[in-house]
């Protein structure tokens, strides 16, 4: 560890200070761990027909929550704090907004797992400080954006919209545990999606895929549409809004297969099949692809409730879960696991390890995606369903602590090549 100029170690908490994407993926990546440790105990003591504990919201609220609110956040503002002053050109993100937004953050989720134990009053106290520190997070990154002059403030101001997204759906589900209203529940579901992480995820991924396959791939022209960074937002808000008015789901196929035809494109434009030497840049290519292919298949499910005039879901939660695993999980090992290399002084390559443990977590997407999508197409199978969502929480549970075990270390630690950061 490096000395201070008395002699002294410095101690591990003052590097989380240095950066602050530093004390961010830290608290992220311990909360991957647990809340997929807690939903896979949670599963397993539900299968066979168990009842599965008395928890205090039903467990698959507690998961929704837990994963888009208490995982995703922490790395989104990780990267959001890191990229807006280089996107901007604009004042460095203080110790104190990240650091006290941060802690919020982690506090409120350690309050939310003691309160499915003991109680919705617990419950709603660790939401309220996790809705805290989000708003100082966004706080901090308006304070860039507004400050920021002559600069272009488009990736910033679509990823700042996400952040007020996110900002309601956790109040909602605040307003859900003191009211017990289901409308309040089900926007705070919705808005998670379709207003939060896609939109940021959508510009960050249109901003810096391109960006880091120019830096690696010979003759690469870099193409950045914006009206399809725009029309890719409006469907992801759209598709919210629609699935919210209730019979509205059958109409959202006319958004999502836009959505799913603009990624397909930016997907093939930006080079899918070039980055497959470079196992850095193709990790997030690879979670990129799952982008149309979850909205293919909410597309997919939207028309055939259209067309027999259906309530159910014909494919269950498989199109969401190609979102949110595929496409949203995917993006973070890869964004954070390059974030993670440059920002410590190390080279920006993605060892054979860290690939393999890459490639598996598809495997993670595919066990939770083929459940659903087959047992529409054979009824029977159906009954095999709960063992594979089992397997697919095991998968990216295992996959996750390895990437923690490789990862976590470098936040506490200083930069190998002594630069300050």
């Amino acid at each position: 560890m490096k000395s201070s100029e008395s002699g002294y170690p410095l101690p591990f908490w003052y590097y989380l200070s240095t950066a602050p994407h530093r004390p961010m993926f830290l608290a992220g990546t311990l909360q991957g761990v647990l809340t997929l440790a807690w939903w896979v105990f949670d599963l397993a003591t539900r299968s066979g027909g168990a009842g599965g504990l008395p928890w205090s919201v039903p467990p698959a609220w507690a998961h929704a929550f837990l994963m888009v609110y208490g995982f995703f956040s922490f790395f989104i503002f990780g990267f959001l704090f890191t990229t807006f002053p280089n996107w901007m050109n604009g004042e460095k993100i203080k110790p104190r907004y990240f650091i006290s937004s941060c802690l919020l953050m982690a506090m409120g989720n350690a309050l939310f797992y003691a309160g499915l134990a003991t109680g919705k009053t617990i419950l709603a106290i660790g939401v309220i400080l996790l809705l805290a520190g989000f708003s100082v997070g966004i706080f901090a990154l308006l304070r860039v954006l507004l400050q920021a002059e002559k600069q272009d403030k488009r990736h910033p101001i679509a990823s700042a919209g996400g952040l007020l997204g996110g900002w309601l759906g956790i109040f909602s589900y605040l307003l859900w545990l003191l009211s017990d209203d289901s409308m309040l529940r089900e926007f705070s579901r919705a808005a998670g999606i379709w207003f939060f992480i896609l939109p940021i995820i959508l510009a960050v991924s249109h901003r810096m895929i391109p960006f880091f396959s120019s830096r690696v791939l010979e003759n690469y022209v870099v193409a950045r549409p914006y009206w399809i960074l725009w029309l890719m937002i409006a469907c992801s808000a759209g598709h919210g809004i629609l699935e919210l008015s209730g019979t509205g789901s059958r109409y959202t196929w006319l958004l999502d297969f836009p959505l799913a035809v603009s990624a397909a494109y930016l997907s093939f434009t930006w080079g899918l099949l070039r980055s497959s030497r470079i196992h850095l840049l193709a990790a997030l290519h690879i979670a990129f692809a799952w982008l149309p292919i979850g909205m293919l298949l909410h597309g997919s499910q939207s028309l055939v409730l259209f067309m027999s005039g259906g309530t159910s879901w014909v494919m269950g939660l498989a199109p969401l879960h190609a979102l949110a695993i595929g496409y949203f999980a995917g993006m973070v090992l890869g964004m954070a696991s390059r974030v993670t290399l440059g920002h410590s002084g190390r080279p920006l390559v993605m060892d054979d390890v860290t690939w393999r443990i890459f490639l598996v977590f598809q495997l993670a997407t595919l066990f939770r995606v083929l459940p659903d999508v087959l047992a529409a197409v054979f009824p029977q199978a159906a009954p095999r369903a709960p063992g594979l969502y089992l397997l697919a929480g095991l998968a990216w549970l295992i996959c996750f602590t390895l990437w923690a075990f490789r990862f976590a270390p470098i936040y506490w630690r200083p930069r190998i090549d002594g630069k300050p950061g």
